[in-house]
């Protein structure tokens, strides 16, 4: 195996990170290795029968990477390219991500190896259920909590809820995350992910004493996340000069007017190919404009070691999880890009996502200026803590937010362990 291939490993790339911050805060070799391990890894298989009467198999997966600050927690993703290592460094995400926002939640990821588009609903509910059947001994309220990922929402956690209620014989709405509303669903959820980025990106602009107003941005994805984004950082009167989805990347120096694109992508099949008031350009030229920010909200390492030197943006917001490997991490220190990591940047939606757990839990229903301000105060608290502790170690956002996660993971381990090995006394 080439090293080329084991740098963008995501699960590699996240364990690079953690050794630097684990060296700095002087980890003890056996939480170290504990804390790099995922608890438990599952590998699913299941058939279902589909429209056309044949029998497909179907394998999946779910990681559970920590537990020491509560139930794990962590989406599930139907993607053909979903693989062990993929879906490990995304359960790792979860837990750091929890722990920097002072989420109560560990990390989980899971991925069913599938194209969602080739499925009828139909097929898709059945994949859903089977999947949740297999693993109906790992999920709970208490124990692991699914949220939708990457060609999942809230048709499949609706699902997923409803069979897991099934086979326990009564409601269980707090098993997921991400629901319908009438499913017990919170508002907000939807745009959490796009709410939170947006929260950020203006937190960093802040940082670098650059006006809203005078800001241009270029967003790679136009999925939820980065359509919210883009409509919220919009309203704030960003610039949005460029934006792509898997069909097209576009661009308009003027700035591209976003709730008419998201008229135009909403009328077209969920597509922004063919949009005619901007220049169509290639994909990979989109991350290397001259903007203030960049937003990638697409997949993981777009910005490897051979584009970063190129990176022209000042700020770069991880909207999507891993986007930038970490063979990148010291070019762009090197060329003074402040990189606001994804454990922080994209945590809108496991912060929302705990608060419909809390709602489900509690048996109440929030109103939406109250989820929006306590998603802003989160975010804002992370994000400054983030900076003070980056700072103090005169290390990156990314190697801050590191310290901050593993700190409190690995202390809160190391307090369960010493329970658990204290001698059980009888009463007398």
């Amino acid at each position: 195996m080439s090293s080329e291939i084991i740098k963008h490993n995501p699960f590699q790339s996240m364990i690079d990170r953690f050794n630097i911050a684990a060296d700095i805060l002087n980890l003890d070799d056996s939480i170290r290795q504990k804390l790099q391990r995922p608890e438990k890894q599952i590998t699913v298989n299941f058939s279902i029968t589909l429209d056309n009467g044949n029998v497909q198999n179907f394998e999946g997966y779910r990681v559970i990477h920590n537990t020491a600050l509560g139930p794990s927690k962590g989406g599930i993703r139907y993607d053909t390219a979903v693989n062990i290592d993929e879906v490990k460094a995304l359960a790792a995400w979860m837990t750091w991500k929890s722990a920097v926002t002072g989420i109560p939640f560990g990390g989980a990821k899971g991925g069913i190896i599938c194209d969602p588009r080739n499925h009828s609903k139909t097929e898709l509910e059945k994949i859903t259920r089977a999947y949740t059947k297999t693993l109906a001994d790992i999920f709970g309220p208490e124990k692991d909590v699914p949220a939708p990922d990457m060609g999942t929402g809230p048709d499949e956690m609706g699902w997923l809820m409803d069979e897991f209620s099934i086979l326990h014989g009564r409601p269980i709405h707090a098993v997921v995350t991400g629901k319908h509303l009438h499913s017990g669903g919170s508002l907000g959820r939807v745009e959490a992910t796009g709410r939170g980025v947006s929260i950020i990106t203006l937190l960093a602009l802040q940082k670098l004493k650059i006006r809203p107003a005078r800001a241009t941005a270029a967003i790679q994805g136009f999925g939820n996340v980065g359509l919210h984004s883009a409509l919220f950082l919009h309203e704030k009167g960003v610039k949005i000069v460029a934006v792509s989805d898997v069909s097209e990347a576009f661009y308009n120096p003027n700035g591209i007017n976003i709730p008419e694109l998201i008229l135009y992508y909403n009328l077209n099949n969920k597509t922004i190919k063919g949009y005619p008031n901007s220049v169509a350009i290639k994909h990979e030229d989109l991350l290397l404009l001259d903007v203030d920010v960049l937003i990638p909200a697409a997949k993981e390492d777009v910005i490897t070691q051979k584009n970063a030197g190129d990176i022209q943006a000042r700020i770069i917001i991880e909207a999507a999880n891993g986007p930038v490997s970490s063979d990148a991490d010291q070019i762009l220190h090197e060329k003074n890009i402040l990189v606001v990591p994804d454990i922080l940047a994209n945590a809108g939606g496991v912060t929302v996502s705990y608060f419909e757990w809390l709602q489900n839990s509690l048996l109440e229903s929030w109103r939406i200026h109250q989820i929006n301000k306590r998603l802003e105060d989160i975010l804002e608290k992370g994000f400054d803590t983030v900076f003070r502790v980056a700072v103090k170690h005169d290390v990156t956002p990314r190697i801050a937010a590191y310290i901050i996660a593993l700190k409190k993971v690995a202390e809160t381990q190391s307090v369960k362990e010493i329970a658990l090995e204290a001698p059980q006394y009888k009463q007398n």
